[in-house]
């Protein structure tokens, strides 16, 4: 640490020193030459003694003082790399959890106050010069002999003088962790601010590991009970069923390698938490401007009927009213169906803001969408000290309601087609009238510095993309490419959005927590980007169908946290623009130095804190040139422009005819032709599954991302609770998963070049893609136990004590595994349950039709089409789509395997009953088997039923006829069993 860096100060109650640029009255610092600090990146300092502080006496890892005291008092108070609780260290305040000490406190030893504070009071020896006697006795005398009492003093050791508790601890608080004598900050607000502009903004905080050690304790455990369930297994065949023991034996070890590669990337969970009042202090300074990120919101749709316009306009509205400066947020709303229904619902959206934002940033409102703020059952009044909010909030509950009765009847109108097509309101043709070929079309709905003085609105804009039978576009990965070049020509803002039209901002803060992340002065350059879990509304309360998803969000996420960051899941995303344009991340610098920030001028100060990369023209034009731009790219000097600024924002001289004609130049159907837009740059192509592709691009290029879990849910949306519908999404979701398997950028060699995806992400993208594969060992292990009671055969030899035990070790094991996880990660059991069920009935449906689907998509030219699931309310009454059955073959291989089990249940109870009391007790395992089979099958057997009973009739007839060919083909043919010729040697004797 330099002298030059100015004077460090700090508070009473901290232990953190910061810098004060450009001070007046340097003072001596003592210079500290060492390891730095993990945490900060400060030097570790050195103890009263001399020696190097040393924080963890485990591993050493090098973490300074002031970060250690933090850790101790606000934090987990374990080391973050071996996480060993860390023990008191001489000088150190004591905290809950401290082992009792014998001797006298060192805290009264450790520092001469005396001799500290007289310097305080006189200034007559500098810093790091040593006091004579007679300087000591003058202090003590000088001490005595002003107002504080005689009664708080004692005599101690030689030499010593000691305080009273209160005096002590406070002078001690004056130097512990630190080389310099501070002042209380309490005296100077200013000087309390400053310090607190230095945190950090956001920090881990690691899972307890009372918590976490138990359950990497049972994994391990688990994993060698598996090794001894397969030595048995494997050195134990069925001697009369060999080719039924065969395949059991293949489906185990199959199932086996899945969980362990599931497993994995699971051991190292993580939380964060953010600091959202430090944001504000930093980058929301008084009396200047605001320094907060811009940011795009991108809002895509596409059919409306299945995503109904209110349902659009409750999210766009959500979005407008972000607790965010709204000068600093454009939303961009893609209409990939050119519905002129979108179009004039967006306009009437648009007017209904002008009312609604104020109102929701007046009384702090949440959420922020309109119909589930009027519909939440919940007291408003609590909280609300405003005597106006009553009488607004029902007025805005009328206004409200006298919107929806506009959106309705726009919608009513759109189901009248007129014969020469639909005309806008001054009689012009609308111009997608053709939705599979039209134009490019693009409108400012509401401008920047829109509304009332004091309540702005933000920029809110309409597009639709062109559209040409000839061209291909991509789906939804085209349209959001789209809007990436829209948005850059018109606003350009550094961060982007990502929201379906039917997830909209339950917590207005939800930007500035991703910003906590992305502005951090020593993180921020390395994130790509920052998901939130993804919450739903309108669920039945047992989730019948998982769609909560809560083991991906809350545990899977949360492990890949811990490791390169989580995935893309398509929405509720906020991305570094720099990122998806195909950029690697700014090369790691020397460690910034620990310095006061109060603004981005102040960051851009210090050269070793913030990569410089502003270029004058002429490096604009060098760097085009290198990169070659237009192939990469395309055609558009705007938007080269825009894709070279480093803080965003566009050129205030160009006119917004200019930018509108721009606009619409990069959304053109053919822009992207012979461009790496899709490829490299931009949301991926090629796969259903762009999310993952995407993200997978990103990591490869360096980036890391990060999980953000705020205590209030980001974004809520909807999800599919019908059982087809729920079927259908998982089917795509494995049929994109295969598609990149089979694609160049399958993960289990894409990107070993470049070497920058960690070990552990690549495992668990490899697993993100092949785990469709696991279906047909599934269906084969769901099977087996109706073809046993069938046969009268069994996968398993005689079972002895020691394979008894393995047995129930593994069945224990199964179970503690799972209670361990959900007790770290906070899911409920039924919750995971829930998972584990629709996994079976996910994988025996869904799955197995993908590996088809896939195969056929890899090797010829079969084009998969994106279906999109109906978003549209519930209007006849809660829960209506629950009980809805449609037909789809992905209902017959499940209703198959239960059937086929239902009738090996019948057969074997029958074959029991006729066979006499020693057979009852193999027919236990294999009931126990078949019933394992039926109850994963619950929530499809019951979904199935619906509420009156309203199976397909093709569905009962397609799978009673399978399932009786099934089991008469095999009773017949018995194709698993080992054929004898001959008499049989058990019956005659070996000499018959």
């Amino acid at each position: 640490m330099e002298a030059s860096t100015g004077l460090f100060t700090s508070s009473h109650d901290s232990n953190e020193l910061v810098a004060i640029q450009g001070h007046d009255e340097p003072k001596l610092v003592k210079n500290l030459d060492g390891q730095l600090c993990e945490i900060c990146g400060d030097s570790v300092g050195v103890t009263v003694d001399g020696d190097l502080f040393v924080a963890c006496e485990e591993c050493g890892f090098p973490v300074c003082r002031p970060c250690y005291e933090y850790e101790r008092r606000e934090g987990t108070q374990v080391c973050p790399q071996c996480h060993t609780r860390y023990k008191r260290i001489k000088g150190s305040p004591r905290v809950d959890g401290d082992e009792d000490e014998d001797d006298v406190d060192d805290i009264e030893q450790e520092f001469k106050m005396v001799e500290e504070k007289y310097k305080l009071k006189h200034g007559e020896i500098l810093p790091g010069k040593k006091s004579s006697g007679d300087d000591y006795e003058n202090a003590k005398s000088t001490l005595v002999n002003e107002d504080l009492p005689i009664s708080s003093y004692s005599i101690g050791e030689p030499g010593r003088v000691k305080l009273d508790d209160k005096v002590r601890t406070h002078d001690w608080k004056l130097n512990q962790g630190n080389l310099l004598i501070e002042t209380d900050a309490s005296d100077d607000p200013e000087k309390a601010m400053k310090e607190e502009t230095r945190q950090p903004l956001s920090r881990k905080v690691a899972i307890p590991s009372g918590k976490l050690s138990p359950y990497r304790m049972m994994v391990v455990a688990r994993l060698i009970i598996l090794l001894l369930f397969f030595q048995y297994r494997i050195f134990h065949p069925v001697s009369d069923a060999v080719g039924l023991w065969i395949t059991s034996v293949v489906c185990e070890i199959w199932l086996a390698l899945s969980w362990l590669v599931d497993q994995l990337p699971k051991w190292f969970p993580i939380d964060r938490e953010t600091y959202l009042d430090r944001l504000s202090i930093r980058f929301e300074p008084e009396n200047k401007p605001n320094m907060l990120s811009p940011i795009d919101v991108f809002v895509t749709t596409i059919d409306p009927i299945k995503e109904p316009p209110i349902v659009t306009a409750n999210t766009v509205l959500s979005i407008l009213a972000l607790d965010y400066p709204a000068d600093k947020i454009s939303c961009y709303v893609s209409d990939d169906g050119a519905s002129m229904l979108t179009f004039e619902a967006l306009q009437e959206t648009a007017e209904f803001a002008r009312k609604w934002v104020p109102f929701c940033k007046k009384f702090s409102t949440e959420p922020r969408a309109p119909e589930k703020y009027f519909s939440e059952k919940i007291d408003y009044l609590k909280d609300k000290l405003q005597p106006t909010y009553v009488k607004e909030r029902r007025t805005m509950k009328r206004e409200y309601e006298e919107f929806k009765v506009r959106i309705n009847a726009l919608v009513a109108k759109s189901k009248r087609v007129p014969a020469e097509g639909w005309t806008m309101k001054d009689e012009t043709p609308w111009p997608g009238n053709n939705a599979k070929d039209h134009p490019s079309m693009i409108q400012i709905l509401l401008a920047h510095g829109g509304g009332q003085e004091g309540n702005e609105l933000p920029c809110l804009a309409y597009m639709s993309r062109e559209k040409r039978p000839a061209f291909q576009h991509h789906s939804k990965a085209g349209a959001m490419n789209a809007l990436l070049r829209v948005s850059a020509v018109l606003s350009n803002s550094p961060f982007v959005l990502n929201l379906d039209c039917n997830h909209y901002v339950n917590n207005s803060k939800a930007v500035r927590e991703a910003m906590c992340f992305f502005m951090d002065i020593q993180l921020g350059n390395s994130i790509g980007f920052v998901q939130f879990p993804q919450r739903f509304d309108s669920l039945d309360r047992n989730d019948r169908y998982a769609n909560k998803n809560t083991v991906l969000y809350d545990i899977t996420m949360r492990c890949l946290d811990g490791i390169q960051g989580p995935v893309y899941v398509g929405s509720g995303c906020i991305f570094r623009r720099k990122a998806l344009y195909g950029f690697d991340p700014p090369k790691a610098s020397k460690r910034p130095r620990l310095v006061q920030v109060h603004s981005k001028q102040d960051e851009d100060v210090d050269d070793a804190s913030i990569t410089v990369t502003g270029a004058d023209e002429d490096n604009k034009q060098l760097l085009k040139s290198e990169m070659n731009f237009e192939s990469k790219f395309g055609k558009s000097e705007l938007f080269a422009n825009s894709s070279l600024t480093e803080e965003g924002g566009i050129d205030p001289s160009s006119g917004q005819a200019a930018l509108l004609k721009e606009a619409i130049h990069v959304m053109s159907c053919s822009y992207e032709d012979r461009t790496l837009w899709g490829y490299e740059v931009g949301l991926n192509y090629g796969s259903i599954a762009s999310d993952i592709l995407t993200s997978l691009k990103i990591h490869t290029h360096g980036w890391r991302s990060i999980y953000c879990m705020p205590k209030r849910p980001a974004f809520r949306g909807t999800a599919p609770i019908n059982l087809t519908d729920r079927l259908n999404q998982v089917l795509r979701w494995a049929v994109g998963s295969l598609e990149i398997l089979f694609s160049h950028h399958c993960p289990i060699w894409y990107g070993f070049n470049e070497g920058r995806l960690k070990g552990l992400q690549r495992i668990a993208y490899i697993n993100s893609t092949v785990y469709p594969f696991s279906s047909i060992p599934l269906l084969i292990y769901c099977l087996i136990p109706a073809i046993c009671l069938l046969t009268d055969k069994f996968i398993i030899s005689s079972v002895g004590t020691l394979a008894g035990l393995i047995f129930i070790s593994l069945f224990l094991s199964i179970l503690a595994s799972a209670i361990l996880e959900v007790r770290w990660s906070g899911v409920s059991l039924e919750e995971w349950w829930r998972n584990q069920q629709f996994w079976v009935i996910g994988s025996v449906s869904g799955h197995l039709f993908a590996i088809i689907q896939g195969l056929m998509t890899a090797f010829s030219k079969f084009n998969t089409n994106l279906s999109v699931v109906s978003k549209a309310p519930n209007d006849d009454g809660e829960f209506h789509e629950l009980y809805t059955i449609k037909w789809t073959a992905l209902l017959i291989p499940p209703t198959t395997i239960i059937i086929a089990n239902i009738i090996g249940i019948v057969a074997g109870f029958t074959d029991a009953m006729n066979s006499g009391e020693h057979s009852w007790g193999a027919l236990l395992g294999k009931l126990f088997f078949s019933l394992w089979v039926i109850v994963h099958m619950y929530p499809f057997l019951k979904g199935l039923m619906g509420r009156q009973n309203r199976t397909p009739t093709l569905v009962v007839i397609w799978s009673v006829l399978l399932a009786s060919i099934f089991s008469l083909v095999w009773v017949r043919v018995d194709p698993f069993v080992l054929k004898t010729k001959g008499p049989d040697v058990k019956q005659c004797g070996i000499s018959c």
